[in-house]
């Protein structure tokens, strides 16, 4: 019997946080990084050491531990804190709740200023709020930065990889206005994220494709294959300009960036 009550009282008891910030949730590892010194930070989600789903440099991703955000993995690490998604699982947030975990869930903010509001939530939690007004004034500055004249917005169709592309009701849509473009995925009756054949491009093509392909990366598929074709097509009526795939992942610190590489391509044109 002592030794059921022993065990009993084991399984029952809550580890004292040991300290350190662990984020499962990508887009919070980008506002993380910038807000609060590395030592403060236990693990950040194994996305971010991923090219293809991470929205910081990869040499600020190797600076940290990654967690695949497992409830046995996070609860064994202790954190003073622990930042999710707002689509955790229910049966992880019911683990977390049991062992008395501080955790912050967030969504996927579909506006520059639902993300704003994001960066301040999390600085506040993080115990930064200078920190994250400076990043949220450094976001206004590369929105005003890149407003252009009163002019005709440009069509403008994002591609994400593949034939996947951005529409309607996301924020790059809007971060695509504010730069002079207009989204061009609603002329083939695409609306938020979709797969769109290039070859429905071609009969309507927009002046602008970004895509996310880099020199000798991913040259040879089938999508950034087709795209060539319909460059070769246009007579130099569609402009082709990369868009690196971590600009479209997330927001917060990010919108700065993918605002200031939509300005550099606006310019472009001019």
């Amino acid at each position: 019997m002592v030794a059921a009550a022993l065990l009993l009282s084991a399984c029952t008891s809550q580890p004292a946080p040991t300290g350190g910030i662990v984020s499962t949730n990508p887009c919070a590892d980008a506002i993380l990084v910038e807000l609060v010194p590395p030592r403060r930070i236990a693990a950040i989600s194994h996305y971010s050491a991923d090219p293809m789903a991470s929205s910081i440099p990869a040499e600020t991703a190797a600076q940290f531990r990654t967690t695949r955000g497992t409830a046995e993995e996070i609860i064994a690490m202790r954190p003073e804190l622990v930042i999710a998604s707002s689509f955790t699982a229910p049966s992880t947030r019911a683990a977390y709740a049991r062992a008395g975990l501080d955790v912050l869930y967030l969504d996927s903010p579909a506006t520059i200023a639902a993300s704003e509001a994001q960066v301040r939530e999390l600085a506040k939690a993080v115990d930064a709020p200078a920190a994250g007004e400076a990043m949220v004034q450094r976001i206004e500055t590369a929105i005003a930065s890149a407003a252009t004249p009163d002019t005709q917005p440009v069509p403008a169709l994002a591609w994400i990889g593949g034939n996947l592309v951005s529409g309607d009701g996301t924020l790059l849509h809007e971060m695509l206005g504010r730069a002079g473009f207009r989204d061009a995925a609603a002329d083939y009756g695409l609306q938020f994220t979709g797969y769109l054949p290039a070859e429905h491009v071609i009969a309507d093509p927009p002046r602008v494709m970004l895509v996310p392909d880099e020199p000798g990366r991913a040259a040879t598929s089938r999508a950034a294959q087709i795209r060539a074709r319909v460059l070769s097509r246009m007579g130099g009526r569609v402009v082709q300009a990369q868009f690196p795939r971590r600009l479209v992942n997330c927001g917060g610190p990010v919108i700065a960036d993918a605002m200031t590489r939509l300005a550099q391509v606006r310019r472009n044109l001019m």
